[in-house]
């Protein structure tokens, strides 16, 4: 997985505890200790895919665009990723390779990519964030209390 992918799933995580919250980029950067620019790049991609609602202004900030239970992480996963190439003879532009007249790994490695796809379809961003009382600390949000609106736009 690249690191986008990683990085939008952790953003989900920190938005889907606080599902009825509008939160910043910011707040994302803060809480994994990440590049704010490349959150920004992350927040972009989720709103382009439906994921998240952003809103832009002093005011503004990202949200998740539906439900956490109806956010399947392999739909996630298979949105963010531009390439599953396992192996180079899997690359669409990959070099050639010598045995491949003969070679079985392309074949395992899609059924192991197959494999790993097939059990994040069977999760929900929920399912993963379900723990907000021992998430929320661990992200420096304080679950009990609302979100306190600051100055920084998404």
């Amino acid at each position: 997985m690249t690191l986008h992918t990683d990085y939008a799933l952790r953003t989900l995580i920190y938005l889907a505890t606080r599902p009825d919250e509008q939160c910043t980029v910011n707040d994302v950067a803060e809480a994994y200790q990440l590049s704010r620019n490349h959150l920004l790049k992350v927040a972009q991609t989720l709103r382009d895919l439906g994921f998240v609602e952003t809103t832009r202004g002093r005011t503004g900030g990202i949200r998740l665009a539906r439900p956490s239970g109806e956010i399947v992480l392999g739909a996630l996963v298979r949105a963010t990723e531009e390439e599953f190439s396992l192996a180079e003879c899997m690359q669409a532009q990959g070099r050639p390779c010598a045995i491949s007249p003969a070679c079985h790994l392309k074949g395992v490695l899609h059924e192991a990519l197959a494999a790993f796809l097939a059990v994040l379809d069977r999760y929900t961003l929920a399912d993963i964030a379900m723990d907000r009382a021992i998430l929320g600390p661990l992200l420096g949000i304080d679950v009990e209390a609302p979100l306190e609106r600051g100055t920084h736009a998404w």
